[in-house]
């Protein structure tokens, strides 16, 4: 059994990127079997989408890799950030090519959705879009949790969630999705 985790941010500090990296290491512990790999959005980075650049260029190599790494996942996890409200244009301009070579993106994959911010919103805005959209492209959704106030909830000394009951959520969401 493969996962697949990443942050659909490319900071290099990302909390994102530490909250799916928890995630991901959580889940082993309900699936001793599964095989995870961390992705980072930095290593398929492709030009700005345009519909002239498409039609002038093609489809970017790093794009079409993105989608072999979806395509031999058996999970996906992906945590994401949130600017000003939205996707960040990292992964957006990714999505955007990878769904003009393959519309169901996400291939009928099991997915869980986080979000995390540092501020009390806990990217809850970005979370809901993704909630929305995710199905229409392809992705089974299982679940999905916002952790608000990362500083306060993420013990980064420790790199587990230090909040309880958001440790507890995302630990039964976890069990469920490996169920299916």
């Amino acid at each position: 059994m493969n996962l697949i985790a990443f942050a659909a941010s490319s900071s290099q500090q990302s909390i994102n990127k530490k909250l799916v990296t928890y995630a991901a290491d959580r889940l082993k512990s309900f699936s001793p079997q599964l095989v995870s790999e961390i992705l980072d959005l930095n290593d398929f980075e492709t030009p700005l989408f345009s519909v002239d650049k498409e039609q002038r260029n093609g489809h970017p190599e790093l794009a079409k890799r993105f989608l072999e790494k979806i395509q031999q996942a058996d999970y996906i996890i992906i945590s994401f950030a949130e600017h000003n409200g939205s996707y960040t244009a990292a992964y957006k301009n990714l999505f955007d090519w990878c769904s003009r070579i393959e519309q169901k993106v996400y291939q009928d994959k099991p997915i869980l959705a986080i979000a995390t911010s540092p501020g009390k919103g806990g990217a809850n805005n970005v979370l809901t879009s993704a909630i929305n959209s995710l199905p229409h492209f392809g992705a089974k959704l299982m679940g999905s949790l916002s952790v608000p106030s990362f500083n306060q909830a993420f013990d980064s000394e420790k790199n587990r969630l230090a909040d309880h009951e958001l440790a507890e959520e995302l630990d039964r969401q976890l069990a469920q999705f490996v169920k299916v």
